[in-house]
Parts: structure tokens; C-alpha cells; sequence
């Protein structure tokens, strides 16, 4: 396995890399434009160097990166690159899919093979026939499943659920995880001829704790973006904000960034951000605030009580998180839209005084808090077909708070 401090592992077979052009300054640009990588970084420039010559090739590629660092972007950049580019990329998230119908998923079934199989039904491999398959999160897939994927690389073929016959397929794999698949390999969930078949190129991209000079680009990028696809007027970061994104350690990587950025936009209501905004909404997502050391040489019943104020700072946070979230997606405020008409009433008063008469909204549109709060949950964990895991990183809780929003809302997840 490549290491982490070279950021980026190659192995190549009987071919060597070949260093960028040094008029590559134009091409570099209008590779981050077209594929959405950001980034000057050296990391980032390998990448896009590993890219531009793997791609022409049919060459299975592993993608190696931490949840949130643009796994599937580097692989629709090599899609986009190759002779393919015209032809499906099927995106499969192997952890979303239940192991029960995974092989039903990737090979289709024949009519009668189960029962619900009520017709014949074709799988990912054969609808991306002549395109590139990507397998997400490769490693969350069943051992049984992998067997077959090992036969699809050395020869091309599969055999449909409930069928004989072998198909063909020309597809391309490219396959990501952010697990240590040798790792998995000990452990006997991963099989190794598998490992040895998918990682002939390996790219692996940095986390972006190890790439904080990209952070400035990237920002911007996501700002300007963002104000841009909702009309917001937005006056920008101050040198100091941009200090406390350099020291924060981003567990969630460029995901987390993105995300970050939109929602204190929303929040600060375009207003320029400086160091104390930031770290307002930086500073619950600290580890060393929410760990804080809890001294043993105390009473017992003054460590049960910090036990407890630690608990209590948990579900503070675990709230507040869920109500930015519905009021940031459900809520935007409508003043930072510039063309929308203000809509307030202004009545002159018999004494002179002017009043300031706000729209009053229909109490019957009006959802709950609680309403609000099962619907978002409900939405994420549809988008994640129940994947409880992934739907509660993405709504930046843990999973124990999602496992309790479900059974006191009752979901059937």
C-alpha cells in the first residue's frame, strides 16, 4: 500500500510517469474547471497527472481516501478522460446496497429466480456494457459478491441471478474506498485476488488536513458558486477567518468545507465573516470542546456530575445541529434573494408615525419543529436507501441520536 505521506500511490505496470508540460498551467485549469478537483497543492497535481494518463487506458484504478475527499469526483474525471466519455459511468454505492440483492443489482436477475422477480431484469454491469462501472466503497461489499466482480475483471463475463447462460460485458471498473483493504484482507472480509486485480494504477487521495493550502481555493470556489445558484449578495471571508479554517483539522474533509461554508452564508446572512463568526460555527465541531478532561482525584459525586454536564454539552450539540439543518434547508431567508419584491406593507399612522406591516403567514402551512425535524430524517435515510451510517454523517449526527429519532418517530427503518 502506497504511504501517507506521499499522498498520492502509483503502481503502474511496464510504464513510467511522465512529468506535466511546462506549459501546463492552461491545461491544469481547465482540468479543475471541468472535473470540480480544487487545488494547486503538489497532491492535487499528481492526481490530475495520474488522470491524464491512466484514463485513454482500460486499466482498473482503486481510489484510496477518506470519506469526504472526492473519491467520486477523481473517478468521473478518468471517465470523462477516456475513451468511454460517451458512453453510461454507472455510480454504485456498494454499502447502500443490502447484501440480500447486491448480486441482483450488479448482474440482474432472470424472471422467477426469487421470489418478487416477476420479470427479467437487467444489472449495473450490463446497462453500463461499453461504459465504466464505478464501484463505490468497494470494500463494504459481501464476499460472495466479490467473487463475481473478480470473474468480470479477469473475463468479462456474468451470469445473471437465477441464469446459466454467461453474458459479456465491456465495461471499465474503477472501485474507491477509505477503508485499509489490507487490513480487510487479515480480517478475511475482503478477498485478496480481488485487492490484487483492482489496485494495478492506485490513486490515493489526501485527507485535506494534509492539503491546507488548497483551502483558500477551495472556499472561494464553493462561495462564489454557491451565491451565485441562490442570488445571494455575499461580502466574503477576512483574512482571520480564513486563520481558523487553516488550524481546524476538518475530520469530515472537503465534504465537511462545503458544507460548512453554505451554511454559515445562509446563516450570517451574507454579512462578511471574521474570526469570531467563524468560530462561532467551527466551534462545536471541536474535539478538544467536546472531550474536555474530567479530573478523577474528585469526590463522587463531583465526577458523576461532570459526566453528566458532558452528556448534556452532546445533546445540546446534537440539537442545535438539527435545527441549523432544517432551518437551512427548509427556511433560506428570502431577503438575500435581490430581485424578490419586498414585500412588507408600510401604513402611515393617523399621528404621522409609520408602521411596518409583515406579511403574516397561514398558521395551517406552518409545520412543527417536530414535523420538520421526522421529515429530514425521513428524506436522508430515503436518499441513503436506510443506510443509517452514511444518513447520519450526512445530517452531522451520531448515529446513536439517529437511532433515537427513529424509534421516537416511529420510522420503519
Amino acid at each position: 500500500m502506497p504511504t501517507q505521506s506521499n499522498f498520492l500511490g502509483i503502481i503502474l505496470k511496464q510504464s513510467e510517469m511522465k512529468p506535466l508540460p511546462a506549459n501546463s498551467n492552461d491545461t491544469f485549469e481547465n482540468f479543475q474547471n471541468e472535473s470540480g478537483i480544487i487545488g494547486r497543492s503538489p497532491a492535487i497535481r499528481q492526481i490530475f497527472e495520474t488522470i491524464a494518463q491512466v484514463a485513454p487506458s482500460d486499466i482498473a484504478v482503486l481510489i484510496i481516501g477518506e470519506s469526504g475527499t472526492g473519491k467520486e469526483l477523481v473517478a468521473r474525471a478518468i471517465h470523462k478522460k477516456s475513451r468511454r466519455a460517451d458512453k453510461p459511468l454507472i455510480v454504485v454505492n456498494c454499502g447502500a446496497i443490502p447484501e440480500g440483492i447486491i448480486e441482483s443489482e450488479l448482474f440482474g436477475h432472470e424472471k422467477g429466480a426469487f421470489t418478487g422477480a416477476i420479470g427479467m431484469r437487467k444489472g449495473f454491469f450490463e446497462m453500463g456494457d461499453t461504459g465504466t462501472v464505478f464501484l463505490d466503497e468497494i470494500g463494504e461489499m459481501p464476499l460472495n459478491a466479490q467473487v463475481k466482480i473478480l470473474r468480470v475483471l479477469e473475463g468479462n463475463e456474468f451470469s445473471r441471478v437465477g441464469g446459466a447462460e454467461p453474458k459479456h460485458t465491456d465495461v471499465r471498473i474503477i472501485a474507491a474506498t477509505n477503508r485499509e483493504l489490507d487490513q480487510e484482507i487479515q480480517n478475511g472480509t475482503f478477498r485478496q485476488d480481488l485487492y490484487f486485480r483492482l489496485h494495478a494504477v492506485t490513486i490515493q487521495i489526501p485527507p485535506l488536513r494534509a492539503r491546507k493550502d488548497d483551502i483558500p481555493l477551495l472556499v472561494n470556489s464553493f462561495a462564489r458558486k454557491f451565491c451565485l445558484q441562490n442570488h445571494i449578495n455575499f461580502d466574503g471571508f477576512d483574512d482571520s477567518a480564513f486563520s481558523v479554517m487553516m488550524e481546524y483539522h476538518w475530520p469530515g474533509n472537503v465534504r465537511e468545507l462545503k458544507n460548512t461554508i453554505e451554511s454559515i452564508i445562509i446563516l450570517e446572512k451574507g454579512q462578511r465573516i471574521d474570526q469570531q463568526v467563524m468560530l462561532k460555527h467551527l466551534t462545536f465541531l471541536r474535539p478538544e470542546m467536546r472531550n474536555l478532561p474530567i479530573p478523577v482525584n474528585r469526590p463522587a459525586e463531583k465526577i458523576e456530575r461532570e459526566f453528566i454536564y458532558h452528556a448534556l454539552l452532546d445533546l445540546k450539540t446534537e440539537i442545535s445541529q438539527l435545527r441549523e439543518l432544517i432551518f437551512t434547508r427548509l427556511f433560506p431567508p428570502r431577503r438575500l434573494r435581490s430581485w424578490e419584491p419586498d414585500e412588507t406593507l408600510i401604513i402611515p399612522h393617523e399621528n404621522g408615525e409609520i408602521i411596518y406591516d409583515e406579511p403574516q403567514p397561514d398558521p395551517r402551512s406552518i409545520a412543527t419543529l417536530e414535523e420538520m425535524e421526522k421529515k429530514l430524517i425521513e428524506d436522508t435515510l430515503n436518499r441513503f436507501d436506510g443506510n443509517k451510517r452514511k444518513a447520519a454523517k450526512s445530517l452531522k449526527i451520531s448515529e446513536r441520536t439517529l437511532y433515537r429519532k427513529i424509534k421516537e418517530y416511529n420510522l420503519p427503518f
